[in-house]
């Protein structure tokens, strides 16, 4: 079994953020998705899997006072803290695997570009699901990305699962109505396509 945060740590310790294939110069979609949500600037949101990720910035910079990222990968958030400089201060970081992840406190968004398809084991699939419903609140809402089921079979050097709204939504369970879902094509660093498939979702009462 691969060990996620040995993995992740060697690849933002040889690589830059901007030679990432999944880097993103603006996270347009995941930004129009959290506008979708309607939430107070004040509402609690969770990045998973932000890493390095300017989206961090761009919430910060909207005046959402709640914003908390979380990463396997140390190196990866300090790049991002490195980037934000005494904005960082205002931002809570958690170097975690989101399997072990345990909720300070409930958020209003939880926020997953491109993490919940490493998942190859349903064992860690249901520990992912076990700590979303810990961590969202009665309403609350959730945006997942993932490779849609005729993009990529593998993203750096590993396995994942690809997903459409069927699989996604019997992956979750009941519990979580959807609200919105489509395609994106994302356009690599080296110029190639990646097809991405996005599911915003709300969590019913009785879920957590």
């Amino acid at each position: 079994m691969i060990d996620r945060k040995s993995h992740w740590e060697r690849v933002y310790g040889s690589k830059a953020p901007q030679a990432v294939s999944w880097y993103q110069q603006e996270p347009a979609l995941s930004l129009r998705l959290i506008a979708n949500a309607r939430l107070s600037l004040d509402a609690p949101l969770v990045d998973i899997g932000g890493g390095a990720s300017v989206l961090v910035d761009r919430l910060c910079e909207q005046g959402y006072g709640s914003v908390a990222v979380l990463d396997v990968s140390e190196r990866a958030l300090e790049v991002a803290q490195e980037r934000l400089a005494d904005r960082a201060a205002a931002v809570d970081w958690y170097a975690e695997d989101v399997t072990g992840f345990r909720p300070p406190h409930r958020f209003s968004l939880w926020h997953d570009r491109a993490v919940f398809h490493f998942l190859t084991e349903p064992g860690d699939r249901e520990k992912y699901i076990n700590v979303l419903k810990q961590a969202l609140e009665l309403g609350g809402q959730l945006i997942i990305i993932t490779f849609a089921i005729d993009g990529p079979a593998k993203c750096s050097g590993l396995d994942i699962v690809q997903y459409d709204a069927d699989k996604l939504t019997a992956e979750l369970g009941t519990g979580f109505e959807l609200l919105e879902n489509g395609h994106e094509i994302h356009l690599t660093p080296a110029g190639g396509q990646q097809k991405f498939a996005y599911f915003r979702l709300r969590a019913k009462s009785g879920v957590c």
